[in-house]
C-alpha cells in the first residue's frame, strides 16, 4: 500500500499529530494508500520553512539560475512522466491517453511562466519637474511572499502546477494543499524539486481536508501571503472571507455551468466532436466543461441524433484499456451527486436521450464510481439540471430561435467560466463572444490554450486573472522607483 506523506522543507514527514486517512481507487473503491493528515503544527513549518526560502537562498538566486532550475524540473518531470501519469491515473481513475496529455501540459506550465518572468518588461516613464531636471520612474517586481495553494481534484498535476509554477517563476514560495482525493502527484513532485536542486522551503505541500484540517489551518495562516484557489464556489467563497483577516490578495476559480451555443451553418462533424469532448472528457470532471448546449432549431434534431451516436460509441473502462476514453468519477460520494441529478432530471420531466443511470461494470470494477454518460432534452431553463453545476457526463440540449434569444439564456446564469460558439459565419462569432458574459470564450474549438492569455471567470466563476503576464500581477508586489534627477 502506497505511503504518501507531506513534504515539508524538502523532506517527507508523517503528520504531527500522527493521523493517516484513506486514499481509495475511484475504479472500485479499494484502499491503495494511507495519507499523512498534516495539523496545524505541520502547516506551520511548512509556512515557517517557505518564509525562510524567500528570505535566503531562493531570494539569492539570480533570475537566470532560478528560470534555469524550473527548467531542469520540467526536464525532470519528464524524465519520470511514466510515474506522474501513472500516479494521475491511480488517484483519479482517467484514462491513461488523458492523463499523459494533462501530465505534458503540467511540466510545460514551469517552462512557459519561467519564460514569461524572464521577458515580460516593467514600466519606465520620465518626467518633467518645476526646476527643469526632471525625474525618472521605474517598476520593480518583488515577490509576494508564501502563497497558499488550494487544488482541486479533477486535473491535479495540471491544475496545480498552473498555480506553482508563475509563484516560483517570481521568487516566491508555496504551501500546497492539494484534494484529498488526489495526493500523489503533488508528493511525487516533492521528489522532483529535491533531485534538480530546487532550495528547502520553497515547495511545500500539506495534506488533508478543508475546514477544521490543512485546508483552514492554510488559508487562515497569518504567514500566508496570498492565496490562490481552484474548486467549488462555496469553498472559494470561505476562502475569501478567510483572506480578509490581513487583507490579502485571492486568486479563485471557481464554478460553472457552460453553455455551447451551435448555430444551423456550423459544421456538424466539428460541433459534434467539439462538444463531445466538451460534455465527456475527463468524465465529465472540468471546469471548463459544457453541461448546456443551445442549438439554433432547423440543426437542432440532426445534432441531438449526431452526439447521441457518437456518445453510443464511447467507450469506458479501466485506464489499463488502451480503447477506453471514460472512466470513473472520482469517488463514491460524488457519484451520488451525480446521480441524484439524473434522478432530478426525470423527476422534472426530462426526456433522457441516452444513459441516465449507474453504468454496470464487471467483477471488483463494479464497486467503483461508475455511470454513464448522458444527454438530455425537453426541460425548461428552469431546471436544476440546466442552472446547478453536476461535474459529471452529462448534458441539456435546448433548442432556440434568435441570437439573441442564445445569448440571453446562455448569460442567465449566476457563473461565467466559459462558453464555445460554433458558426461558419465570423461576424456572427465575433458578435456574440463580445456578448456571451464569460471569461473564455471558444469560437469553432474547445479546451484550446495559449498560456500567455489571461484566464478566469466571471460572477461565482471567481474572482482575478492568471496567466502570461496576469500570473505576474498576482504573485508579486509592484514597486514605483521615482528617481529625482
Amino acid at each position: 500500500m502506497l505511503q504518501i506523506r507531506n513534504f515539508i522543507d524538502g523532506a517527507f514527514v508523517d503528520g504531527a499529530e500522527g493521523k493517516t486517512f484513506a486514499k481509495r481507487s475511484p475504479l472500485d473503491n479499494r484502499v491503495i494508500g494511507e495519507v499523512a493528515e498534516a495539523g496545524r503544527a505541520d502547516v506551520d513549518r511548512a509556512v515557517a520553512a517557505g518564509r525562510r526560502a524567500v528570505k535566503g537562498p531562493w531570494k539569492k538566486l539570480k533570475l537566470e539560475d532560478r528560470v534555469d532550475l524550473l527548467y531542469a524540473l520540467a526536464d525532470e518531470m519528464t524524465r519520470r512522466f511514466d510515474d506522474f501519469v501513472a500516479a494521475e491515473s491511480s488517484d483519479t481513475g482517467m484514462p491513461l491517453a488523458t492523463a499523459r496529455h494533462m501530465c505534458a501540459r503540467g511540466a510545460a506550465n514551469f517552462k512557459i511562466f519561467a519564460d514569461v518572468v524572464k521577458n515580460v518588461p516593467s514600466e519606465f516613464f520620465e518626467m518633467a519637474t518645476p526646476d527643469g531636471a526632471g525625474a525618472i520612474n521605474y517598476a520593480l517586481r518583488r515577490p509576494v511572499g508564501v502563497v497558499g495553494v488550494v487544488c482541486p481534484w479533477n486535473a491535479p498535476l495540471l491544475l496545480m502546477t498552473w498555480k506553482v509554477g508563475p509563484a516560483l517563476a517570481c521568487g516566491d514560495a508555496v504551501v500546497v494543499k492539494p484534494s484529498e482525493e488526489t495526493p500523489q502527484t503533488a508528493a511525487l513532485l516533492g521528489e522532483a524539486m529535491n533531485t534538480v536542486g530546487i532550495p528547502a522551503g520553497v515547495y511545500n505541500v500539506v495534506h488533508g481536508f478543508g475546514p477544521g484540517s490543512a485546508g483552514e489551518f492554510v488559508t487562515t495562516h497569518p504567514g500566508i501571503s496570498a492565496i490562490t484557489f481552484t474548486g467549488e464556489t462555496r469553498t472559494g467563497a470561505a476562502i475569501m472571507k478567510a483572506a480578509a483577516d490581513g487583507a490579502r490578495p485571492v486568486s479563485l476559480e471557481m464554478g460553472g455551468k457552460n453553455t455551447a451555443i451551435i448555430f444551423a451553418d456550423a459544421d456538424l462533424d466539428k460541433a459534434v466532436e467539439g462538444t463531445m469532448r466538451s460534455c465527456f472528457l475527463n468524465t465529465g470532471q472540468v471546469c471548463l466543461g459544457t453541461e448546456r448546449v443551445l442549438v439554433e432549431r432547423p440543426f437542432f434534431d440532426t445534432f441531438v441524433a449526431a452526439l447521441k451516436d457518437a456518445v453510443g460509441k464511447l467507450k469506458i473502462g479501466p485506464p489499463d484499456d488502451p480503447g477506453a476514453a471514460m472512466g470513473p468519477l472520482i469517488s463514491l460520494e460524488h457519484r451520488e451527486k451525480v446521480l441524484s441529478y439524473y434522478r432530478k432530471a426525470v423527476e422534472e420531466g426530462a426526456n433522457v436521450v441516452i444513459g441516465g443511470r449507474a453504468l454496470e461494470m464487471p467483477g471488483e470494477l463494479n464497486k467503483g464510481a461508475w455511470v454513464q454518460p448522458t444527454i438530455w432534452t425537453g426541460l425548461p431553463d428552469t431546471a436544476s439540471v440546466w442552472n446547478d453545476e453536476i461535474f459529471g457526463p452529462c448534458c441539456h440540449i435546448s433548442p432556440f430561435d434568435t441570437e439573441e434569444e442564445a445569448i440571453e439564456r446562455a448569460n442567465a446564469t449566476q457563473y461565467g467560466l466559459s462558453s464555445a460558439i460554433w458558426t461558419r459565419d465570423l461576424a456572427r462569432a465575433h458578435r456574440v463572444a463580445a456578448e456571451v458574459e464569460a471569461g473564455v470564450v471558444w469560437v469553432n474549438s474547445w479546451f484550446l490554450r495559449d498560456l500567455r492569455t489571461a484566464f478566469g471567470g466571471m460572477k461565482n466563476s471567481g474572482i482575478g486573472r492568471e496567466g502570461g503576464v496576469h500570473s505576474l500581477e498576482f504573485y508579486t508586489e509592484l514597486k514605483n522607483v521615482c528617481v529625482k534627477l
